[in-house]
């Protein structure tokens, strides 16, 4: 269930909705596409109103679900043929677009190949290049590297970014910190169906997290943050046996930190998973 969700998109930017198993941002991406019927409120999508108009504006988006739904009986390329003609994009524009789609997710040489032969980095990559087949102004990608090892994010990301280059328009889902921070000039963090914050990156991160951070951690970590963190941290977590200390000027819990011979600690500028973890805690979601 979502609720009072109320965001815009720019042509040519690439919007996040961030947050945890269950927050809501699946049922956002099916309600955008009408695919889910909202109860309350207005959605406009390329222009179009959805539900009314979900079928006119879902032949101008490109979507990457978030798990592969390629056909194993085709190959990659013939794949791409049958999306394609989904679409009703004329065989000649399909014979000139999809060697290009190819070389772009890094597959020319895996046209004639069975989808059962595919790495998962591989169908990840075919199903973002599937995406485009119709030339599509708004691409709506649903947690795109989730599963995938660091090279095939890599790749997805250098991907993503050369499309916005082009002008494209991206929408997407994710839980990764790292992957929210490369891509998005703006993302919303949404928790039990509820926005909790928008802006861009780096206004998040100075708005609601302490600038410097200190990761100690050892077998006196805990020790160390009761008898002395908690006194010279503005805020201090326990997570395991790491102790986050969070302090607009760091230098008085490294001056104490210096002196100490039963810990180790790592001095960082604070992230978005460290905004990510304040608005919506540490428990393990299921």
């Amino acid at each position: 269930m979502v609720r009072g969700l109320d965001f815009a998109i720019g042509r040519g930017e690439c919007f996040g909705l961030l947050g945890p198993n269950g927050a809501g941002k699946t049922t956002t991406l099916r309600c955008c596409l009408g695919l889910t019927d909202p109860n309350a409120g207005a959605i406009t999508l390329v222009g179009e109103r959805v539900p009314k108009s979900a079928r006119e504006a879902r032949v101008r988006v490109g979507v990457v679900p978030q798990m592969d739904n390629l056909d194993p009986d085709f190959t990659v390329v013939e794949n791409l043929r049958i999306y394609g003609r989904y679409f009703r994009v004329p065989d000649a524009m399909l014979h000139e677009r999809i060697p290009r789609l190819l070389e772009f997710a890094g597959l020319s040489s895996k046209g004639t190949s069975s989808i059962r032969t595919l790495s998962g980095g591989m169908k990840r990559r075919l199903t973002l290049a599937r995406a485009l087949i119709n030339d599509p102004e708004l691409l709506i990608l649903d947690e795109p590297t989730t599963g995938l090892d660091p090279q095939a994010r890599h790749l997805i990301w250098d991907g993503l970014r050369q499309l916005l280059t082009q002008g494209k328009t991206i929408l997407l889902t994710t839980h990764f910190m790292d992957e929210a921070e490369r891509l998005c000039s703006r993302l919303a963090v949404i928790d039990h169906g509820r926005m909790i914050a928008s802006d861009t990156p780096r206004a998040l991160i100075a708005a609601h997290v302490e600038p410097e951070v200190i990761e100690v951690y050892g077998d006196e970590a805990r020790a160390w943050a009761d008898t002395r963190g908690r006194l010279l941290a503005e805020r201090l977590e326990l997570a395991g046996e790491t102790a986050f200390c969070y302090a607009r000027d760091a230098a008085p819990l490294l001056a104490d930190l210096a002196k100490q011979t039963s810990v180790r600690y790592l001095h960082r500028p604070a992230n978005l998973e460290d905004l990510f973890i304040k608005l919506t805690g540490r428990e393990l979601r299921d």
